[in-house]
């Protein structure tokens, strides 16, 4: 009926710390959908930057999956600016639309492009019918593979360069060690990285703390907690 708001079910959003997360088919169903409304969804990463995180820094995120994090950064932590590298293609537009939802589009810019040593030419990233199973990996025995997209790369030391960013924050499922190892991250006054020790192996764990800590940051334990550590300048 004309003028009448639609039925609670058929609510657009699903609020989460406060966030509008536009409902999607493929990605806010099942577990995301739970931990979402329960304000769950990334708990301990969300809780290291509302604590590392000061209003009217500029954040450096690797790895922008849905959206939550950049958004909260801005909505919550008071960032001043986020730049989001997100390799995954099929992401962006989603991203894009939970920006525009919490009014922080004007203070957040997503770029489709992979962080290494030295950028490159584009390489192939694998989309596979789940979304979040999309990957840089195209092995022909895990299903579910549609399309392909040529992903530019950026180096590390000019974004850093342009960027200047205070913080870093890092979710990029297990290539962690070999981006982190391969800049010079002495630009910043914390970092809160999301390990993944099932992938990367001790030497990796090793390489990440080694670049943190020849950037200057020592681990933080009061803002660490598990898999997700947090490392900061003069603490």
């Amino acid at each position: 009926m004309d003028g009448m708001p639609p039925p609670a079910n058929r609510k657009p959003f699903i609020m989460s710390r406060g966030m509008k997360i536009p409902k999607h088919p493929e990605l806010t169903t099942g577990m995301v959908r739970g931990a979402l409304r329960k304000d769950t969804y990334e708990r301990k990463e969300c809780d290291a930057v509302m604590r590392m995180v000061h209003e009217g820094d500029t954040v450096l995120e690797l790895g922008a999956g849905i959206g939550y994090m950049s958004t909260l950064l801005v909505s919550q932590a008071k960032a001043q600016k986020v730049v989001s590298y997100e390799a995954n293609p099929t992401l962006i537009d989603y991203i894009a639309s939970v920006h525009a939802a919490n009014d922080v589009s004007h203070r957040t810019e997503v770029r489709n492009a992979l962080l290494n040593s030295e950028g490159g030419d584009p390489v192939p990233f694998y989309i596979r019918k789940n979304f979040l199973a999309s990957s840089m990996d195209g092995n022909v025995e895990q299903q579910g593979i549609i399309d392909t997209a040529m992903i530019p790369q950026h180096a590390i030391a000019p974004v850093l360069a342009e960027v200047k960013p205070d913080v870093l924050v890092c979710d990029i499922e297990g290539a962690e060690a070999e981006v982190l190892a391969a800049g010079d991250w002495s630009c910043l006054r914390a970092a809160i990285i999301e390990l993944h020790p099932q992938w990367i192996g001790q030497s990796g764990v090793q390489a990440v703390f080694d670049a943190m800590h020849r950037a200057g940051l020592t681990y933080f334990p009061k803002a660490s907690e598990q898999k997700v550590v947090t490392f900061r300048r003069g603490w």
